[in-house]
C-alpha cells in the first residue's frame, strides 16, 4: 500500500473516496479516528492508501479531477513518475 494523499480535509477525502469507488480502485483511509486522540485539532492528517499496483490509475484519476497537487510523492514514485508527472 502507498499513500495517495495526506490531508485534514474531510470533504476532499470523501470526494476522492467517491472517485476511487467509481473507478474500482481499492483504497482505505488511515488515521481517521486520530481526532479522538488529538482533540479535533487537525494536526494528524488522514492518509488515503491504495495498492501499489493501482497507483498509476489513481494518479491519472486525480489528475483528471484537477487534484494533481494533492498526490503524495510516494504514490508518484510507485507509479513510476517524477514529481512533475513525467515518466521516471
Amino acid at each position: 500500500m502507498v499513500p495517495l494523499l495526506r490531508t485534514n480535509d474531510a470533504v476532499l477525502i470523501s470526494f476522492i473516496e467517491a472517485l476511487l469507488d467509481e473507478s474500482g480502485i481499492r483504497h482505505m483511509v488511515l488515521d481517521g479516528n486520530m481526532s479522538v486522540v488529538e482533540g479535533t485539532l487537525g494536526i494528524i492528517p488522514r492518509r488515503v492508501m491504495i495498492p501499489e499496483d493501482e497507483s498509476l490509475a489513481a494518479v491519472r484519476l486525480l489528475r483528471d479531477a484537477d487534484l494533481a497537487h494533492e498526490i503524495d510523492p510516494a504514490c508518484l514514485k510507485a507509479a513510476g513518475l517524477n514529481a512533475d508527472g513525467t515518466p521516471a
